[in-house]
């Protein structure tokens, strides 16, 4: 197989998983909302209220790899009922999402040799290292638009000297992801 055909299957491989992963909690979210009489998220009114609070634990998942998938909080800022609201927050999401791969691709960059790292990449990530030298930079995109652990992967490409400025440029893609899904969100919340 040639590694272009390789690479693009590998992409869209990843892509339907993410597509799978948004219609299962789109379909959790509106049978919840259709079939159970509570209110979905009286339960979390002490954190979601909090914008300040839920933007804190947003940060630290991202950081952290996503260990919270970003669709969780789209679906939170879905609350205010107002288009306007919902981009900002939407804005503001994507943007804490790109920050937290720039953090990673800093910490790979400039913590590589250390101890902690080679553990950590051994255990975390690495085992996306061979796509990252079999696909090059177009990791990066696949990283940004699925759900491959962006931060995750932006810490490999900085410890292998990638160069910052087409990071910088190849991450940008993770805005596209946050605009298709956070638009399919806001039209499932209407159904």
């Amino acid at each position: 197989m040639r590694v272009d055909q390789e690479k693009y299957q590998f992409f869209f491989r990843n892509l339907a998983k993410g597509f799978l992963w948004l219609g299962v909690l789109i379909g959790g979210f509106i049978l919840f909302k259709k079939y159970v009489s509570i209110d979905y998220l009286d339960w979390l009114k002490p954190v979601y209220q909090r914008p300040v609070v839920v933007y804190l634990i947003y940060s630290a998942s991202e950081i952290l790899f996503g260990i919270i998938p970003p669709e969780i909080f789209m679906m939170w800022a879905l609350r205010s009922g107002s288009v306007s609201v919902y981009v900002q927050h939407m804005s503001l999401l994507s943007v804490i999402s790109y920050g937290a791969g720039v953090l990673g691709f800093l910490i790979g960059r400039y913590l590589k040799h250390t101890q902690f790292f080679m553990i950590f990449k051994k255990r975390v990530f690495g085992k996306y290292e061979k796509y990252l030298y079999r696909f090059g930079a177009f990791i990066i995109i696949v990283a940004a638009v699925t759900p491959l652990p962006f931060s995750g992967v932006s810490m490999l490409i900085g410890s292998v000297e990638f160069p910052f400025k087409k990071y910088l440029l190849f991450a940008l893609t993770r805005f596209l992801r946050f605009v298709v899904y956070s638009f399919i969100i806001w039209e499932a919340n209407t159904l």
